[in-house]
């Protein structure tokens, strides 16, 4: 490779949370790193409030802790999930998934703004001295027997032995590199706000598959919950267009006055629902994490988790190849992670557009079929007990 730019040994396009996460696995064992985001450093370090809470797994929250990520969110920004409850249309039945008889006080999981996590990555990454931080877009990348080369609009050029892409489903980098994806646009909108309301949420979460409309509930507080409504983008419009009495009564009216009267607690933030899943997440020194990955529907709150687990599997086949001599690069080192994480992933991505076709399906056979196969599954208590298991978890075998 000729000489010329900063020589790193991985170049990570992308300071999400899961880029940040990859940064800081390998930097903490002296991997030297080179970091690429648009947003100015002090974007990524105070990271603004979104909207969106992640349903944080056991697992994700062991490896948070491993990264030494999880001390720096506050226990005034973790929200306990004891239960999740699956309602379909005006019934009052619902399936719930609860921790189980023998962890009964344990929770499924935990729920933390997005923009805390990306805040606690960013200091955990800040720390590491081998991250070199590019405010820049990439331009150009290439790739030769030995290592790529990346160009950035700021004119800086990096060297590396492996560039990873982390920005996000709808990846740039990706598009550079040639690698298709199966990208599905589910049609609808996604609207998330902060709501206080009457009733108790007894720190449960709801997925509400109504006719016309997805409802789901996140516990923050006794009486202080993340909403979620899912429409189709012209229907969204008129919500997002009330003022915040209108906005609080069409709230109430929608979620059937279950919660009592509701007030806005913060601003409603609005996102496209587009999933993604990449044809490859591997080429020559290459290699796919996060969303740029795979993109998950919402519906499973699995989004995150995944690309948390991803990053991990990734990083611990890089170190074990660094610690054996051998290139980080080489072609076995990326199929293994290619093989493991779409065995661990595509399943889910199925099952989850499968379950998206069904319950967005507002005909009667289909109303009929989530009918039965709710009351089904709530007395399958193995299956229930599966899910429970898997939430609760709490391996880690990042080195």
């Amino acid at each position: 490779m000729e000489e010329g730019g900063t020589r790193v040994q991985v170049a990570i396009i992308g300071a999400g949370p899961v880029g940040l996460c990859f940064a800081r696995a390998l930097a903490m064992h002296g991997v030297k790193v080179a970091l690429v985001d648009k947003q100015p450093r002090e974007a990524l370090r105070e990271a603004a409030f979104d909207g969106r809470e992640i349903a944080l797994s056991h697992p994700s929250q062991a490896i948070l802790e491993r990264l030494d990520i999880w001390r720096r969110i506050s226990a005034e920004e973790r929200s306990p999930l004891r239960d999740a409850r699956v309602f379909n249309g005006a019934s009052r039945f619902a399936m719930t998934i609860a921790s189980g008889r023998h962890e009964r006080r344990k929770p499924l999981g935990v729920l933390v703004p997005n923009h805390a996590i990306r805040r606690a990555a960013y200091r955990a990454a800040e720390e590491c001295a081998n991250i070199h931080w590019y405010q820049a877009a990439l331009e150009r990348i290439e790739s030769a027997a030995d290592g790529v080369r990346l160009a950035l609009d700021d004119g800086s050029r990096i060297e590396a032995e492996l560039a990873v892409a982390a920005d996000s489903r709808f990846s740039q980098t990706r598009r550079h590199l040639g690698i298709a994806a199966e990208m599905r646009d589910n049609g609808r909108t996604m609207l998330v706000c902060r709501m206080q309301h009457d009733m108790p949420n007894d720190q449960t979460a709801w997925e509400w598959f109504g006719h016309g409309q997805t409802l789901a509930l996140l516990p923050l507080d006794t009486h202080l919950s993340s909403v979620v409504l899912t429409l189709p983008a012209r229907e969204m419009d008129s919500v997002l267009a009330l003022d915040e009495a209108a906005f609080a009564t069409e709230m109430e009216r929608r979620f059937s006055h279950r919660l009592g009267a509701m007030e806005k607690r913060s601003k409603a933030h609005r996102y496209p629902l587009v999933s993604v899943y990449a044809e490859r997440f591997v080429a020559h020194r290459f290699a796919l994490i996060g969303d740029a990955a795979v993109g998950m529907h919402p519906v499973t709150a699995h989004g995150f988790n995944i690309g948390l687990q991803g990053q991990q599997r990734l990083a611990e086949r890089l170190l074990a190849a660094r610690r054996r001599g051998q290139d980080i690069a080489a072609p076995n080192v990326l199929e293994s992670y290619q093989r493991d994480h779409r065995l661990a992933t595509r399943p889910l991505y199925l099952a989850t557009q499968a379950i998206v076709s069904l319950y967005t399906d507002d005909r009667l056979p289909a109303r009929l079929l989530r009918h039965v196969g709710l009351r089904v599954a709530e007395r399958a208590a193995p299956l229930k007990g599966a899910i429970a298991h898997h939430l609760l978890q709490r391996h880690s075998r990042l080195p």
